[in-house]
């Protein structure tokens, strides 16, 4: 299970920049800065996807914790499909402090839950990442947009159970490629 949170606002916190840049250099490093703002009133979402299927998603005003991620991400969601799966499922979270709380720990423990081991500061290949943008493109792309945050709430309950299951499943196949690719690039930007 690929397994993430991200913010969704119902102000756009898009600040793209446009260049002019040679054919062929779209990922060079020079051409590449990475930023992360957040703006406006909205929720911290938690999702988690599988082949063939994705947990509820688990939408909260509040910072995550370790505390709520142990007695809400890991209790109600996955644990379910590790009970589900059995043996082979193999849990997938990434460094933020919240997933690397004693309490969290103790809990994969004794629910006998396996984590990928995901090194800290490695380039995010999670294929839950473009299930976010899937996300809020669908949303942007309302014939009504949210105008509060009920219904931003019910835009993202909506839309994440309306992302097509295949798209889901071709990210998570496409982990072997962009994997190669990231290891080619030697950890920068790759074009998958």
């Amino acid at each position: 299970m690929f397994s993430d949170e991200s913010r969704f606002s119902l102000q756009s916190d898009s600040r793209r920049t446009f260049i002019w840049r040679a054919p062929g250099t779209r990922y060079h490093e020079e051409n590449t800065i990475e930023r992360h703002r957040y703006g406006g009133a909205g929720w911290l979402v938690w999702g988690g996807i599988i082949l063939g299927s994705r947990t509820d998603l688990h939408v909260q005003s509040v910072t995550m914790t370790g505390h709520i991620y142990r007695d809400v991400i890991l209790e109600q969601h996955v644990r379910l499909f590790r009970g589900t799966m059995g043996a082979k499922f193999l849990f997938m979270d990434d460094n933020a402090h919240p997933h690397r709380a004693n309490i969290v720990d103790e809990c994969l423990q004794s629910e006998d839950i396996t984590r990928m081991d995901w090194p800290a500061y490695s380039p995010d290949l999670n294929p839950i990442e473009h299930v976010w943008d899937m996300l809020g493109r669908r949303i942007a792309a309302r014939q009504r947009p949210p105008t509060c945050l009920p219904e931003l709430r019910r835009a993202l309950l909506d839309e994440w159970c309306n992302i097509p299951q295949d798209q889901i499943d071709n990210l998570i196949l496409s982990m072997p490629r962009r994997c190669k690719a990231c290891i080619a690039s030697s950890g920068r930007h790759t074009p998958y």
